[in-house]
């Protein structure tokens, strides 16, 4: 009997027997949801059954061996093989992987530094190429350092068809005067940046992102191209190494835009939104006036009232 642990099983079934089986699922109340590439996949305890638009069905979790023997085989195949086979090996995270971009951003919660949108579009022989990269969310990345490496060659490997879309501060501070708010503003940067991937990879058809708001929000900013494709959302997007590698590479430009401000300051700006971040957008208040504080931080944040409720005690720079 082949073992469970970090084993799967997979299988090909005709598009009659996805539907029969998710009708007897559905009658046993498993919990069901609809992930990207898929028909639908179904959950109980700690077994997880997959049914991919491809055709190909995986069940993986403790109850793998119950599952097969007792539903599969006798009501969808009607044979008994289970077993006499060897073990499909650990999971593999790119199993039904199809062809599609992954949106995400970077510097929506700094007070600090502009709001960068990446889109890259990713086909399955890259995808395999990203992952042995080591890309992954890049929120589990602590590393500025790592950030660039793996992003100074996520270009290549997808042959540069990824677009990004960086908001500075005054150009953010304008936007939010206008729109009034942030999901609205996301959701027309994740539009821009779909839409210039959109130039370079006129082949995609379905695009990912986290969601971060009413799914309607996007897709009413798009335009024509955008329009013409299939967009999913869901939450903990990053999952996927297409949105991973957007988050990437929307990290890398969030950290480079927050370095040019650096420079222009004079001093390491923090990020976050935190008591440093405070000290420093005081400081910069201090030295170079409160109407600049525009050129560097999110005017919008709570932050604004902290900073703006003591500026007037920061002394002169020396300097």
């Amino acid at each position: 009997m082949a073992g469970v642990g970090n084993h799967i099983y997979v299988r090909e079934l005709t598009p009659g027997q996805i539907v029969a089986l998710k009708e007897i699922l559905d009658a046993q109340a498993w919990e069901m949801r609809i992930p990207p590439y898929t028909h639908w996949q179904a959950r109980r305890e700690k077994t997880i059954v997959t049914a991919y638009l491809s055709g190909k069905l995986t069940v993986q979790g403790q109850g793998l061996e119950d599952f097969v023997l007792y539903i599969l085989e006798p009501e969808i195949l009607h044979e008994a093989s289970f077993g006499y086979g060897e073990p499909v090996p650990e999971t593999d995270p790119l199993q039904g992987y199809v062809a599609h971009a992954g949106i995400d951003e970077s510097g929506k919660g700094d007070y600090f530094g502009p709001l960068v949108i990446a889109a890259v579009y990713v086909a399955p022989e890259q995808a395999r190429e990203l992952l042995s990269l080591g890309v992954r969310d890049s929120k589990a990345i602590k590393s500025d350092k790592k950030i660039r490496e793996i992003a100074d060659k996520i270009p290549r490997i997808v042959n540069y068809k990824f677009a990004l879309v960086s908001i500075g501060p005054e150009a953010y501070n304008r936007l939010y005067s206008q729109i009034g708010n942030v999901n609205r503003m996301l959701a027309w940067g994740h539009a821009r940046a779909l839409e210039n991937l959109l130039e370079k990879a006129p082949e995609c058809r379905n695009v990912l992102a986290d969601k971060f708001g009413d799914e309607r929000l996007i897709q009413n900013a798009l335009l024509k191209k955008g329009r013409e494709i299939e967009l999913q959302q869901r939450t903990k997007a990053e999952s996927d190494i297409a949105v991973a590698a957007a988050s990437i590479m929307a990290r890398n430009g969030f950290v480079a835009g927050m370095e040019k401000l650096g420079q222009e300051a004079g001093m390491t700006i923090p990020k976050g939104a935190n008591a440093m971040v405070i000290e420093a957008a005081r400081m910069i208040a201090g030295r170079f006036g409160v109407d600049t504080l525009s050129r560097f931080v999110k005017m919008h944040f709570q932050t604004t009232a902290k900073v703006l409720s003591s500026s007037t005690d920061v002394p002169d720079d020396p300097s």
